[in-house]
């Protein structure tokens, strides 16, 4: 887990919508990662790489689509620590992600995937922060996938948790609504892990990930085998 490069993935262009992608073409199993609201962040490339490769018995093909279409939020905006910052920060996620948009785009990538990869024959998902409410609402009945990871999830709701119908691991951070946390994991009746990192911020598995914290390093890479786990358990 130490070592993971410094850039991944090829670019496709899957139902219109751009997405990287990494890992063999030969892989059996495929993820689709949800990022955050900041979009192709170095980390979460890294982390796409990670996933692809790392797991021996079974590795994976790897999506990322560019659900934002090049125009991701600024991160200078996180956190919300004034009245501008706010506003953007408050119009973004009512425009550009709010989630209507992303879950009905989702189902048209995966099935452009397939067609491209027609030898996958399951799906997990991973998001991070927005990604991960994303994820809850992705994961109800009829759902695509097999597993669902979510990483500091955004707007943690723990109603979101009683439709969930997959397994579903959840790594939170300190900064997550901790008391909303743990109504979320009563709610889930599946198999389930969650967890909280309670040194790590918001997006540390993500955009706002200081890699160069040997801490922060290893809880990211902790993380990113605890899914790794999760997703060779249930996929």
């Amino acid at each position: 887990m130490s070592k993971y490069s410094k850039a991944c993935c090829t670019k496709l262009g899957i139902d219109k919508v751009v997405t990287d992608t990494t890992g063999p073409s030969s892989a059996k199993h495929a993820i689709l990662v949800i990022y955050d609201i900041f979009g192709f962040k170095d980390q979460i490339l890294q982390g796409a790489d990670i996933l692809a490769h790392s797991d021996s018995e079974h590795q994976y093909q790897v999506f990322m689509p560019d659900f934002f279409e090049g125009s991701p939020a600024d991160i200078s905006w996180y956190p919300p620590d004034n009245e501008e910052k706010g506003k953007k920060l408050g119009a973004f996620f009512q425009n550009e992600a709010a989630p209507p948009k992303t879950l009905g785009n989702i189902p048209k990538v995966v099935e452009a995937a397939k067609k491209s990869s027609p030898n996958i024959e399951s799906w997990g998902v991973i998001g991070y922060c927005w990604g991960g409410k994303i994820v809850s609402l992705s994961s109800g009945s009829g759902t695509l996938f097999k597993a669902a990871v979510e990483t500091s999830p955004a707007m943690v709701d723990p109603a979101d948790a009683e439709k969930v119908t997959i397994p579903l691991m959840m790594l939170a951070s300190k900064d997550e609504p901790a008391d909303d946390v743990k109504k979320f994991e009563s709610n889930l009746k599946v198999s389930k892990h969650v967890e909280t990192y309670g040194t790590q911020l918001h997006g540390f598995m993500s955009a706002r990930a200081d890699l160069e914290d040997s801490e922060v390093k290893k809880e990211y890479e902790r993380g990113y085998q605890a899914a790794l786990s999760f997703f060779h358990d249930h996929m």
